[in-house]
């Protein structure tokens, strides 16, 4: 009884925070380009998992370094800069939504990449999700401007990433610890973020100015708790309830992003939530296990 209540526990405080970071990119662009606040994040949560990285360091074979650095890059450095860059032209709500996304693209670059079968009820689950965020694009408006549709793509692009960082973690990382991965991953690529950082002419602001620090805050939370903890406590939870559980997360994610959306007086209304439901159907039949081999 205790363990399951601890399971669900981590799996709303996990929807809670993922949730949370879409209006949280927001409130770090009001005084802070996109790329200085996809930069900070990635930097902060490097910083916070150092200390992880150190020790494990050495215990990665070599071989498996490079392989790392790329699923950090995949899997959350261009990811960062995608959703903060999209977050310019559309709502967090929205981007929020899309991201529910990633299961289906899970199965479709492993199909496609990784020679991984897709059964009847995969398709069937890639299709009503992709039919209901074709239905939730529409339901958002002004989907006439071109603007709108480059945006939408970032974001959908961060979602193919990630789906092929799942795949590639699963394939080449299988032996490899969760937070070994998570650390060194995160803090090697804090580096360039860095380096993307210098040049946005970040140190060059005046950064007691309390705009700045605002958003410099913002940015600093998104990577410490929706970067560096909410990886942690995921692996946990993997650790805990196994991946079929946790990759759950993906139905509560985007409700958070809607509720934020509400508050913060996004256009979110019932075309918006019955899109969701649909892109979560979708996703519940590509990921539902109907015999074995499925």
């Amino acid at each position: 009884m205790g363990k399951g209540f601890l399971n669900w526990f981590i799996f709303i405080l996990l929807s809670f925070i993922w949730g949370s970071s879409f209006i949280m990119m927001k409130e770090g662009l009001l005084h802070l380009s996109a790329f200085q606040v996809a930069s900070l994040r990635i930097i902060f949560s490097g910083i916070v998992l150092l200390p992880a990285a150190l020790k494990h360091f050495k215990s990665i074979p070599a071989n498996k370094i490079l392989i790392i650095v790329l699923s950090g890059a995949l899997g959350s450095l261009i990811p960062a800069y995608l959703f903060c860059v999209a977050e310019l032209g559309i709502d967090g709500a929205l981007a929020g939504t899309l991201n529910s996304l990633t299961p289906i693209f899970v199965i479709i670059t492993g199909a496609v990449f990784f020679s991984l079968k897709a059964s009847f009820n995969k398709i069937l689950g890639i299709c009503i999700a992709f039919t209901g965020s074709i239905l939730l694009l529409f339901s958002k408006g002004n989907m006439h401007e071109s603007q709108n549709i480059i945006y939408i793509s970032y974001v959908i692009l961060a979602t193919i990433c990630y789906g092929i960082n799942v795949n590639m973690v699963h394939k080449y990382l299988h032996h490899t610890g969760s937070i070994q991965i998570a650390a060194v991953a995160l803090t090697l690529n804090a580096i360039p973020a860095l380096v993307v950082l210098y040049f946005t002419g970040y140190f060059d602001l005046p950064l007691g100015d309390s705009g700045i620090l605002y958003s410099t805050g913002h940015a600093a939370l998104l990577g410490i708790m929706g970067t560096a903890v909410a990886s942690i406590l995921f692996y946990v939870l993997i650790k805990r309830a196994g991946a079929v559980f946790s990759s759950m997360v993906t139905y509560g994610i985007p409700i958070i992003a809607n509720i934020w959306g509400i508050i913060y007086g996004e256009e979110v209304g019932w075309k918006q939530f019955a899109c969701l439901a649909l892109i979560l159907l979708g996703v519940y039949l590509a990921n539902r296990k109907v015999n074995p081999e499925s």
